[in-house]
């Protein structure tokens, strides 16, 4: 199953077999089902490495790799990973990083972001500033 091989006319895929008004959530959780070939409920990042060299993910995902990926899906290092955890990491993933690709500065890196925002120190905005100003901040 080739999960970036149809594409609409906005430039976003989907995962075959999936319709194209599918939500996120679905079209994870064929994913992990064709992943999980073993009937597991849990894949294994072995498991997820061949997946994402095999089923070519769109390039959101290609361009964080699948250590970035896999990191993000696992974050205590279990080396497994729930069906359950993989639909909502990869569901949240997929929306976050196709938002950030369309965005103007849509070229930094998820991890990018989040340590952008971590930076942040809320006290540097004074308490007259217009709401927005946190969100507004540049470093």
């Amino acid at each position: 199953m080739n999960i970036a091989g149809i594409a609409s006319a906005s430039g976003l895929h989907m995962v075959s077999g999936a319709s194209t008004s599918a939500p996120p959530q679905q079209k994870m959780t064929n994913l992990f089902n064709s992943i999980d070939t073993a009937g597991s409920g849990t894949i294994t990042q072995p498991q997820f490495q061949q997946a994402f060299q095999t089923k070519n993910p769109p390039a959101v995902f290609q361009k964080q790799g699948a250590d970035a990926i896999w990191a993000a899906l696992d974050p205590s290092g279990s080396g497994t990973v729930s069906k359950q955890d993989f639909v909502s990491t990869m569901s949240k993933l997929m929306v976050s990083l196709r938002a950030e690709g369309t965005s103007p500065g849509g070229s930094a890196s998820l991890s990018s972001s989040l340590q952008s925002l971590n930076q942040i120190d809320p006290t540097t905005v004074s308490t007259g500033s217009p709401p927005g100003s946190l969100i507004n901040y540049s470093a």
